[in-house]
């Protein structure tokens, strides 16, 4: 690439994913259209995106010249690209992302994407060890995530928890484990379209200090990747409570740095002595947070990208 920052076309699809992918070496772009459609919102007002995140209207993607094509959803894939981009456009190195396990079944679903010309890149190991990935080439990129300025201080003695969609998204979510939970501990729900259940939406930019004065942050997630809104809670030193499932028993140490089980009255007694005990919540936070400056810092996720992307665009041009 001789130093040049290399364009890369996507499109919005996880806004907090783009946010934290757009701190990269790169400039991003991605269409927006009439009607604003999944993918097709532009930049939004969530987000504080930076310089380098360009809106182009649809109508002008062929007139552009991008180094890279990343894809993230099937709909990318198997429609969208046929859509807006150009014959020689769709023949640039291309990345997919894979933002989540399988779906169908655990173990025997064959990903969408079967081309050794594409890089399938993962955001958990146990994503690309459940997937069946076919012929094509995989990474493993963790989640990073930046550092607020924001205290953690638990002074409000419930727990949080962050999903959107909750009411609709049913057990895969953990619906039916936050309503039993919830029976028997104090929890706050925050997310888009929470319903009667909880507080509505918190935009991005003031989710540290809205969940910063909680006493723990809850994952009743039974089956999902390694949500950005646990990495973000860990690096504000919000103890973690969740299910001992997927990614999460590989970043969590039971009494070190929070809590997981399988168990629902287990966690139910986890959750109990964290309220009783905010010197313990804060010390199993501070673990938490060394955790994620660790392993979700936000330099070593941008250098990865950095790193990934050349490589496939000189892979593609040897």
């Amino acid at each position: 690439m001789n130093n040049i920052r290399p364009k890369i076309f996507t499109w919005h699809i996880h806004g907090s994913y783009l946010f934290y992918l757009s701190q990269g070496n790169y400039d991003i772009y991605i269409p927006v259209k009439e009607g604003k459609t999944e993918g097709y919102y532009g930049r939004g007002e969530t987000f504080p995106f930076g310089n380098n995140v360009h809106e182009v209207h649809v109508d002008d993607i062929p007139k552009l010249a991008f180094d890279c094509i990343i894809f993230q959803t099937n709909k990318n894939y198997l429609e969208d690209q046929y859509e807006v981009l150009t014959p020689e456009q769709r023949a640039l190195p291309k990345i997919y992302i894979e933002h989540d396990p399988p779906r169908q079944h655990p173990t025997d679903t064959r990903h969408v994407v079967n081309d050794p010309d594409i890089l399938l890149v993962h955001v958990t190991h146990f994503n690309r060890l459940m997937w069946d990935n076919n012929n094509t080439r995989t990474r493993v990129i963790e989640h990073g995530v930046t550092v607020p300025d924001i205290p953690y201080t638990g002074e409000i003695n419930k727990g949080i928890v962050v999903i959107n969609n909750l009411p609709s998204r049913g057990r895969l979510l953990g619906l039916d484990i936050f309503l039993e939970v919830r029976k028997h501990v104090p929890l706050d729900l925050i997310g888009m379209n929470t319903g009667e259940l909880g507080l509505g939406e918190v935009l991005h930019p003031q989710l540290p200090e809205f969940i910063s004065r909680y006493r723990f942050f809850f994952n009743p997630i039974r089956y999902t990747s390694h949500g950005l809104a646990v990495c973000e809670a860990m690096m504000l030193g919000l103890p973690i409570v969740g299910m001992a499932t997927t990614e999460l028993p590989t970043v969590i140490t039971n009494n070190v740095n929070g809590f997981i089980h399988t168990d629902i009255d287990k966690l139910v007694e986890k959750m109990q002595q964290l309220l009783q005990n905010r010197e313990h919540a804060a010390s199993l936070g501070v673990e938490g947070r060394k955790t994620a400056l660790s392993r979700y810092n936000i330099e070593r996720f941008t250098q990865d990208w950095e790193q990934t992307i050349r490589d496939v665009i000189q892979t593609k041009t040897v």
